[in-house]
C-alpha cells in the first residue's frame, strides 16, 4: 500500500456521496415524466406533491437499475430492503419529507477500482440506496425573488456512498470519473453533470497521521470534474489553515463558488438523528428475488473491468493500456475494430491513447465514434507502419491528411506525398557505403567504442535518403558494414 501523501504534515481523508439520476421514463413513485428542460412545474403530479389521498407506487425499472449497479460493483443486493421517510423542511421539498432508505439499503458493499497514473486504486463502498429527488429553488437576484420548480420532485436517484478511502483530490476525481464511466456504461444514468444527472458531494477532513478522523465538511453538488478538484484542494488548504491558527473545524455543508475558487459554508451539517427517519407506512418492503437478479445479470453488457482483463489476455496489452481503452464503450469498440483489422493491437493502442485521444479531447471531434479517422482507416495506417511501408513520423503526416480531409485513403496519401520508405537493400547499401567513405573520422570513433559516432552515421544515411530510408534497415546494414570493416582491420 502506498504511503499517503501529506500536505503540510496533514493527511487528507475524503469520502463521496454521489446522487445518480436513473434513466427511467417516469418518476420513482409516480407516472409523471422525468424529461429535462420542461417548463417549470409541468412535470409534478399529485403523488409527487403528496396531496391527500395519493399513494406512492414503486417504479420497477428504478429497482432494476439498482440491481445492475450492484452487479457491476460486486455488491450484495438485499433480498428485502426498507423505505423510510427522511424529515426536513425546505421550500423545494413539497412533502416535508423525502422517501429514501436508511437502515436496510438495496445495495450493500462493493468497490470501485481505477488507475491513478499507473497505480491501481480501490475505493470500498458502504451502500447505494434508492430515493426520490427534491424540487429546485430558483433565485432571481436581479429582481430579489425566488421561485420553486417541482419538476425534479420524485425523480429516481441512487445515492452511492463510499468509505473515507481517498487521500487526495486527484484520487477523488479519478474515483468519480470511474463511477461515472460505470453508470453510463451499464445504461442506468446518462451522466450529464450539467443537467444534474450525476451530482457528487465530497466529505473532506484532515488529520495528523495516526490520529482519529477529523471533523468533515461536505462540499455539495459538484457538477464538473474540474470544479471538483478545485473545490477539494481549496477546502483542504482552508481546513489546515484553520487548525494551524488554533480554530476547531465545525461540521458543515459548504458550496463551491467557481468564480472565486472558494468554498462557503451554507449550513451546519445534520446527523442522521436530525432527520428523524422512520419506515414509510405507505410503502411495503422492497423484495428482490434471486430470479430477478439473474435476469438482470443476463442483460448486463460486458463490464469495463472484465473487458480490460480480456484486452490484456487476448491482445497482450499492458493493464494501463487496457484500462484506458475501456474508458467508454465507443473507445473500446474503436480499438477492437482497428486491432483486429491490423493485427497490431499495441501499435493501435499507442495511436488511440496518443494522437486520436489528443484530438478528440481538444474538441476536434464529437467523441471517438465521430472521429474523421475511422477505426478501419487507423488499422490500415498502422499496418503500413508495421510492414515498413512508411515510418512512424510519416504515419503522422498521413494521419493529419486523413483527419483534415486532405485525403480519404491511406495508400493514396502515401503516394501523393511521396512518404514510402526506401526498403531496397541494394540502394541502401550504396548510400551506406558512400556515408562510410565520406565520414572516416566517425568510423574511427565507432571502432574506438563511441556510440555517438554510430548515431551520427545513421543520421547522415537518413539525410542522404531524404528521410525515406527504413531506420531499422539502415541500422542493421550499417552495423553489418562497420563490423565487416572492423574485422578486416
Amino acid at each position: 500500500m502506498t504511503t499517503p501523501k501529506l500536505i503540510h504534515g496533514y493527511e487528507v481523508v475524503i469520502g463521496f456521496e454521489t446522487h445518480t439520476q436513473l434513466a427511467t421514463q417516469s418518476k420513482i413513485f409516480s407516472r409523471a415524466p422525468t424529461a429535462f428542460g420542461a417548463e417549470p412545474n409541468t412535470q409534478a403530479c399529485a403523488v409527487d406533491l403528496a396531496l391527500p389521498g395519493t399513494l406512492p407506487v414503486m417504479n420497477r425499472e428504478a429497482v432494476a437499475c439498482a440491481i445492475k449497479l450492484g452487479l457491476a460493483l460486486g455488491s450484495t443486493i438485499a433480498p428485502e430492503s426498507i423505505f423510510a421517510r427522511k424529515n426536513y423542511f425546505y421550500p423545494d421539498l413539497p412533502k416535508g419529507y423525502q422517501i429514501s432508505q436508511f437502515e436496510i439499503p438495496v445495495v450493500q458493499g462493493g468497490e470501485v477500482s481505477f488507475f491513478l497514473g499507473d497505480e491501481q486504486k480501490t475505493v470500498k463502498l458502504v451502500r447505494a440506496h434508492l430515493e426520490e429527488d427534491a424540487g429546485k429553488s430558483l433565485h432571481e437576484d436581479f429582481i430579489g425573488q425566488s421561485g420553486i420548480d417541482l419538476n425534479r420532485a420524485g425523480t429516481p436517484l441512487l445515492e452511492i456512498v463510499t468509505e473515507p478511502d481517498m487521500r487526495s483530490s486527484e484520487e477523488a476525481v479519478a474515483y468519480a470519473r470511474e463511477l461515472h464511466k460505470i453508470v453510463t456504461w451499464i445504461g442506468i444514468c446518462d451522466g450529464n453533470m450539467q443537467e444534474g444527472s450525476f451530482r457528487c458531494d465530497a466529505n473532506v477532513s484532515v488529520r495528523k497521521p495516526g490520529q482519529p478522523l477529523g471533523t468533515r465538511r461536505e462540499i455539495k453538488n459538484l457538477n464538473s470534474f474540474k470544479f471538483m478538484q478545485q473545490a477539494i484542494d481549496y477546502e483542504i488548504r482552508w481546513q489546515i489553515e484553520q487548525i494551524e491558527d488554533g480554530h476547531a473545524i465545525q461540521q458543515a455543508t459548504v458550496l463551491f463558488n467557481p468564480d472565486t475558487g472558494e468554498t462557503r459554508a451554507m449550513r451546519t451539517k445534520e446527523d442522521a438523528a436530525d432527520y428523524r427517519y422512520f419506515p414509510d407506512p405507505d410503502l411495503p418492503p422492497l423484495r428482490i428475488s434471486e430470479q430477478w437478479v439473474q435476469q438482470e445479470r443476463a442483460r448486463m453488457p460486458e463490464l469495463p473491468r472484465a473487458m480490460a482483463a480480456r484486452f490484456v489476455a487476448d491482445y497482450g496489452l499492458p493493464a494501463y493500456d487496457a484500462a484506458t481503452l475501456t474508458q467508454s464503450k465507443a473507445m473500446a469498440a474503436y480499438f477492437e475494430e482497428a486491432a483486429r483489422a491490423s493485427g497490431q493491437p499495441k501499435l493501435v493502442s499507442n495511436w488511440i491513447m496518443g494522437e486520436v485521444s489528443r484530438r478528440v479531447n481538444a474538441g476536434e471531434a464529437a467523441g471517438i465514434a465521430a472521429a474523421p479517422v475511422s477505426a478501419a482507416l487507423l488499422a490500415k495506417l498502422v499496418a503500413r507502419i508495421a510492414d515498413g511501408t512508411i515510418s512512424n513520423n510519416a504515419g503522422k503526416q498521413v494521419f493529419e491528411a486523413l483527419w483534415t480531409g486532405e485525403g480519404q485513403d491511406v495508400d493514396a496519401v502515401i503516394e501523393a506525398k511521396g512518404l514510402k520508405q526506401m526498403n531496397d537493400s541494394g540502394a541502401l547499401e550504396k548510400i551506406i557505403d558512400e556515408v562510410i567513405a565520406a565520414n572516416p573520422d566517425n568510423v574511427a570513433q565507432f571502432k574506438a567504442g563511441k556510440d555517438k559516432a554510430f548515431n551520427a552515421l545513421v543520421g547522415q544515411a537518413m539525410k542522404a535518403s531524404r528521410g525515406k530510408a527504413n531506420p531499422q534497415q539502415v541500422n542493421d546494414l550499417l552495423r553489418a558494414r562497420l563490423a565487416a570493416a572492423t574485422a578486416a582491420g
